[in-house]
């Protein structure tokens, strides 16, 4: 299939160590041009990586050798660029979340059904493939029914410029590494998911949230308790529990190309330990992307609904009067 010609609006630190480097290496997409506000900046990565500087994003969207484009700027500028890039006729892969309030995101979304286009919000863990095999052994009864999930990421403390602690920018820890659990508690328990409560804390000297945990109920009675942050010990992990076991998936959310997976599935029987190949997860984004486009598919639902419980989230520990 030809390739997905892509341009990148901004050089954020994702997009020059993850995103670009696999654009420019996999077949089905070609990295054509990088903009930047500053045109030596977008000078030097493009120089970096092969393909055109653009001063200026919306020069970039004016370009008509570019197909899509990638958006890794920062969460309370999604909205703005994305939009612009879809009426500009491009399609879109946007840095989660794709917007910090759900009405906006559903209007995009909307938007780029409208005009024939693919918008995908770049959740690169839901793409690897120990996830697909954590499917399987559940939809194979390996742990029973499930009773309760649990997925915590958590980071070390941050530069104290890092835009993730700028609430202008929409930082904090919710946005950022938040995501994850949420989207994982979704991923494997389905729709309908409540909230039923939730905390956010700011950490000393903070403007935004650093620390937040919530609980969530399926319809049923399956219960999900996630936890994120910013200024801990990292972790990254999810645990599902059944009425016949447990099963563990650690460096659940952002591992390494090259890590091999170890499921730990745990039952009466005893303890097994299951050893997967390793696999890239922003290859495998980006052709599912490249896939998407080329087929005329898309499929927004699930960030719909992961943007409704950011939300419900956030009010709830506002409620609560912790957030």
């Amino acid at each position: 299939m030809t390739p997905l010609r892509i341009g990148v609006l901004g050089c954020a630190d994702i997009a020059r160590r993850r995103m670009m480097p696999a654009m420019r290496e996999l077949p089905a997409t070609e990295l054509t041009a990088v903009a930047s506000r500053d045109g030596a900046r977008a000078a030097e990565v493009a120089g970096e990586f092969g393909c055109r500087p653009v001063a200026g994003y919306d020069a970039l969207l004016a370009r008509d050798d570019i197909d899509a484009v990638y958006v890794p700027l920062p969460a309370a500028l999604h909205a703005r660029w994305v939009e612009s890039a879809l009426r500009a006729g491009k399609h879109v892969l946007a840095e989660k979340p794709l917007t910090t309030e759900p009405a906006r995101t559903r209007e995009l979304l909307v938007l780029a059904a409208e005009r024939g286009l693919v918008l995908t919000e770049n959740v690169m863990f839901v793409h690897h493939g120990q996830h697909a095999a954590v499917r399987k052994l559940l939809a194979d009864g390996a742990i029973g029914e499930l009773r309760s999930f649990q997925a915590t990421f958590t980071i070390p403390g941050l530069p104290d410029g890092d835009i993730r602690y700028r609430p202008e920018l929409g930082g904090g820890t919710l946005w950022d590494n938040g995501v994850y659990p949420v989207r994982a508690a979704l991923h494997f328990l389905g729709d309908g998911l409540r909230v039923i409560g939730a905390t956010l804390d700011a950490g000393p000297g903070r403007e935004v949230d650093t620390a937040g945990a919530a609980l969530l109920r399926t319809p049923d009675g399956v219960s999900a308790q996630l936890s994120f942050g910013l200024d801990h010990g990292y972790r990254s992990v999810y645990e599902i529990c059944g009425t016949r076991g447990r099963l563990t998936v650690d460096r659940a959310f952002t591992p390494p190309a090259d890590h091999i997976p170890v499921l730990r599935l745990e039952r009466g029987s005893g303890t097994e330990l299951i050893e997967l190949d390793a696999d890239d997860q922003v290859t495998a984004t980006l052709a599912a992307f490249a896939a998407a486009v080329h087929e005329g598919t898309a499929a927004g639902h699930e960030c719909l609904e992961q943007a409704r419980l950011l939300d419900d989230i956030r009010r709830s520990a506002s409620r609560s009067g912790r957030g």
